[in-house]
C-alpha cells in the first residue's frame, strides 16, 4: 500500500495509540481518528464518537483505505472489543475497505498456539481475574475469522512506553518475549499496511 492511503485510527489517544499516531504522522500518512472529544487532537482530522456506536465508526472509516485499532478497556466499563470489531467490519464492508489491523492481549488463544510456560500462565491468570474481558477478546478473534476482511490481530505482552527501538520478534504460536516497546509496536503496526505476511493471522510480537 502507498503512503498516500488514509488510515482510520481507533484508540489513538491511548498510551500506545499515541505512539502509533505519531509514527503515522512522521511517515506522512493522512489519518482520521475516533475520539471522545475532537478538541483533544486539534492537529489531526477527528470524528467525535465511540467505537460502540456503529454510526460513529462508519463516519470514521468513510474515505479511508485501512483501519488500525489499539483500543483499550476503560476501567469500570463493560468489554468493548467484540462490539467495536463488529462495527468496524460492518463499516469496512459497506465502505469498501479491506485492511484491518488490531491489537489484543497474549491471552487470546488461536488453534495454532503452543504457548510456553510464561504465556500459558499469563493466559490463565487473565481468564481467572478478568474473565469477561478475556472472553470478549476471544470473541473478537472469532468475529475476525468469520469475516471477509484482510485482518491482522497482533497479540501483545506488556507494553513498555519508551521511545527506544529494539528488534521485534514475531511468532505465530507463542509470545517471544515479556514486553513490547511502544515505538516498536507502532512501527510493526504501520509496516502491516504494506505487507500481507500476517494477513488473517494473529501473530505474537515482542521487543528483544
Amino acid at each position: 500500500m502507498s503512503h498516500r492511503i488514509k488510515v482510520a485510527v481507533i484508540g489513538g489517544t491511548g498510551k500506545s495509540g499515541s505512539y502509533l499516531v505519531k509514527g503515522l504522522l512522521d511517515q506522512d500518512f493522512p489519518l482520521r481518528m475516533l475520539v471522545k472529544d475532537a478538541a483533544m487532537v486539534p492537529h489531526v482530522e477527528a470524528i467525535a464518537g465511540d467505537a460502540r456506536h456503529y454510526a460513529d465508526v462508519r463516519a470514521l472509516v468513510q474515505g479511508c483505505q485501512a483501519v488500525i485499532s489499539t483500543l483499550g478497556q476503560r476501567k469500570g466499563e463493560p468489554p468493548i472489543f467484540s462490539v467495536a470489531t463488529t462495527n468496524v467490519i460492518r463499516a469496512m464492508e459497506e465502505c469498501g475497505l479491506k485492511r484491518y489491523i488490531v491489537t489484543t492481549g497474549l491471552n487470546v488463544d488461536s488453534v495454532l498456539d503452543s504457548k510456553g510456560p510464561k504465556a500459558a500462565f499469563a493466559t490463565e491468570w487473565m481468564k481467572t481475574n478478568y474473565p469477561q474481558t478475556t472472553a470478549d477478546k476471544q470473541r473478537e478473534l472469532e468475529i475476525l475469522l468469520s469475516s471477509d476482511v484482510d485482518w491482522t490481530l497482533v497479540r501483545l505482552p506488556l507494553i513498555n512506553l519508551t521511545d527506544e527501538r529494539g528488534r521485534v520478534d514475531v511468532c505465530l504460536y507463542d509470545c517471544p518475549g515479556d514486553r513490547i516497546g511502544a515505538v516498536d509496536l507502532a512501527d510493526f503496526l504501520i509496516a502491516q499496511l504494506s505487507t500481507d505476511a500476517y494477513s488473517r493471522r494473529s501473530p505474537f510480537i515482542a521487543s528483544v
